[in-house]
This record gives C-alpha cells, structure tokens and sequence, in this order.
C-alpha cells in the first residue's frame, strides 16, 4: 500500500496479523543533478585511457562523442527550463534565445569558470555569451556533429567535450539554484568544482560533502 506525504512517499507493507511495516521511505531526486553525476562518471572513465592534458584536446573518439552529444542535448533541455523559471510564457528554444533570457537574469554567467583541479584545469564554458551574438564554440562543434557526423565527427574532441560538460554543470546549478545556494545539491561531484567567486564552502551531513554555491 503507497501513502504520499507531501515530497515524501512512504511504501507500506502488511504482515498475516495486520500490522504494518514501513519497507520503503523515499523523497523527490533532482533528475537534471543525477544524469550530471552520470555524464561525469562517464569523464572519469575517460580520463583512465585520455589524459586531460592540453596536448590532447584535439583528440577525438566514440566515447568523447558521446560525452559530447549527451551533455549538449542535456544543455538544451535544461536552458528551456531555466528560460521557463525566469518567465513562465518563454518560449525559448535555441541557444541565441536561451543566451538572451538568461544573460539577461544572470550576467555573471559568461564569466562562471569551472575549475578541474585534479587537471589544472578551468573552463569558462559560456565566455561567447559576452558577445551579443555569441555562441560557444563547442556548442557550433555539437550541431556539426549532430548533423553531420560523417564529415563533422573529428569535432567531438576533448576540448569540446570538457566544455560542453561544465556548460552543463554551470546550467544544472541555476536550474537548482535555490538548493545550490543552500548546499542540497547531493551528492557532490567529484571532478568538478567552480571558481572561488562562486564557492560558498562545504558541510559534512548524513549525504556526506556537500557544497553550496554562490549564484
């Protein structure tokens, strides 16, 4: 038997004598936080076979195509999405619209950097959006790929593929900003961080790390 308590759900089971047992206890998951975890997971595997080294961003591979081609097509649900919690009539649905409606909300955005510390690494995925026609150069490589893989496939290359992960992970935290800010985004990840400007320091709980952001 299923009871629903507000976020929460309980699943209830009923032994041979009538008393009740509480099997299952669940609440609501961030869909958009958990297939981030996924895409990363995805990059740590890759970083066992291709270091995150500058002298291989041009190098591309099945795998990097699809770490690629998942993160942007994830970018393209998620800025609908914030474009909505911006203005509930949005109808926004390319990335010249999406830069508009959310530059517009957040202007620290084209300047967010993502920082791989493991690598020495930091990204500022959405640094076109400065521009007022500006497109990110890994999202041009996405809709190349995406249309034209047969003459468009040496695209999905590292460089792309990494920047296109942390235009994600900056997207997924204005999504989620309430519960960013609050540190109720779990659990953390693991190869990514942002800069100093947007850290808001980290708790240890019962979900282990968690860090809130400032957004």
């Amino acid at each position: 038997m299923l009871f629903f308590s507000g976020m929460i759900s309980r699943l209830y089971t009923d032994d041979t004598q009538g008393r009740r047992h509480m099997a299952i206890t669940s609440q609501k998951i961030e869909p958009h936080w958990n297939y981030l975890l996924a895409i990363e997971n995805d990059l740590t595997e890759l970083s066992r076979y291709v270091d995150f080294d500058e002298r291989n961003f041009g190098c591309f591979s099945i795998q990097i195509a699809r770490v690629l081609l998942s993160a942007s097509a994830e970018i393209d649900v998620v800025c609908k999405q914030i474009c909505r919690n911006i203005d509930s009539q949005s109808n926004a649905n390319s990335i010249h619209k999406y830069r508009d409606k959310i530059v517009s909300a957040y202007p620290a955005v084209p300047q967010f950097q993502v920082v791989m510390p493991f690598f020495g690494l930091t990204l500022t995925p959405w640094d076109e959006w400065k521009n007022l026609q500006g497109i990110p150069f890994w999202w041009s490589a996405y809709n190349k790929i995406k249309h034209n893989r047969d003459t468009e496939y040496h695209q999905a290359s590292l460089k792309n593929a990494l920047n296109a992960v942390a235009g994600l992970f900056i997207m997924v935290l204005y999504l989620y900003k309430d519960k960013a800010e609050q540190g109720d985004l779990h659990p953390s990840l693991q190869l990514l961080r942002v800069d100093n400007s947007h850290y808001g320091g980290i708790s240890v709980g019962g979900y282990g790390v968690a860090i809130s952001y400032k957004l």
